[in-house]
């Protein structure tokens, strides 16, 4: 069972999504690994070892992971609402009516900057209602932005 609709055509994220997530996992895990394998020259103790190889083999483990759930990112425009999906076991779809908006983000750390990418974040009342579609050109984040601040205003001017 597929929890969002196969009648809406999805728009994919970018693929280089997986190169930023997989830096930010890279660089998290060096230190560890530094870590655990400077502990293990030092003291020679084989809880060290142990801890190195579940640290590299959780290390390829969560590369592979990223790789999927980038691909499970996607957005759709409908007339009345904006549908995110995201998440391989525990599938997650976002419904945000426009009118419920209150502002739009877009957002780009470093790494994002590094690759071309940008971050999209909707703000609603309810803080457990916001959604964000990350792995956006920036051309196509603000577009994106722009559209979804314009429906939000033409859709609350009714209320």
């Amino acid at each position: 069972m597929e929890p969002w609709p196969d009648t809406v055509q999805w728009q994919p994220v970018s693929q280089d999504l997986i190169w930023v997530e997989a830096l930010r996992l890279g660089i998290g895990m060096l230190v560890v690994i530094v870590g655990l394998l400077l502990g293990l020259v030092l003291t020679g103790s084989w809880p060290f070892g142990l801890a190195l190889g579940l640290a590299v083999l959780l290390t390829i483990w969560r590369l592979l992971v990223i790789a999927r759930a980038v691909r499970a990112w996607g957005y759709a425009e409908r007339d009345n609402d904006l549908l995110v999906r995201h998440g391989l076991l525990v599938r997650r779809l976002s419904i945000v009516p426009y009118a419920r908006m209150q502002f739009v983000d877009v957002t780009a750390g470093p790494l994002e900057r590094a690759f071309k990418l940008a971050t999209v974040q909707l703000h609603t009342a309810a803080a457990a209602s916001d959604a964000r579609v990350p792995g956006l050109r920036p051309a196509e984040a603000s577009r994106l932005r722009d559209r979804l601040t314009a429906l939000g205003e033409d859709r609350a001017e009714g209320l």
